[in-house]
């Protein structure tokens, strides 16, 4: 993977995207994951009060590995809910002492990313391989992922059908990897 810059605190190299598909496993997966480890909450499918009762126990389970939990939705939320950062696109306001995971699909998405550079904000670019989320849709594949990558300002998370292996593939690429199912099985 990509060296780090010196003097910062290091960010989470692996996390593990909470989805309705794995939400059965998440306690398992977590257990399973390197102390310092991230996990993005998004479970967009509970209601409102469960969600945050889900979130709740999800929180407790990471800090205990040492690792942080970042919030789908805007910095207010994330503060509210006591996160240690959000998820989503890459608008809106600076991260502040929050980390900030900006979702990036293309150039355009990149270069928004890029005017966002603060402390604190990683570069999720996606999909670099096949997903199950998304079976037959539109990747950027290896040569299209690395020229992303080349040009962000910010530490790049790579997301979209994720696993070891295929981080060891892009790794001179990339300062950490995301997964739903590659963390989940």
């Amino acid at each position: 993977m990509r060296r780090r810059q010196p003097g910062k605190s290091a960010p989470p190299r692996l996390w593990l995207i909470s989805d309705a598909r794995n939400d059965a496993v998440l306690e398992r997966a977590i257990a399973r994951m390197p102390s310092g480890s991230g996990l993005v909450f998004r479970h967009y499918h509970l209601p409102p009060e469960e969600r945050r009762a889900r979130f709740d126990r999800l929180a407790r389970l990471i800090r205990m590995r040492d690792g942080v939990i970042v919030l789908a939705g805007d910095a207010g939320a994330a503060r509210r809910w006591r996160a240690d950062g959000w998820y989503g696109a890459p608008c809106g306001g600076a991260a502040g002492t929050l980390i900030r995971l900006v979702t990036v699909h293309d150039l355009r998405e990149l270069r928004r990313a890029n005017a966002l550079h603060s402390r604190g904000t990683q570069a999720l670019i996606s999909p670099a391989f096949e997903t199950q989320t998304h079976p037959g849709g539109a990747t950027l594949g290896v040569p299209r992922f690395a020229a992303l990558a080349r040009l962000s300002r910010l530490p790049v998370i790579a997301l979209g059908g994720m696993t070891r292996t295929r981080a060891r593939q892009i790794a001179h690429t990339i300062d950490g990897w995301a997964a739903i199912d590659g963390l989940s099985g």
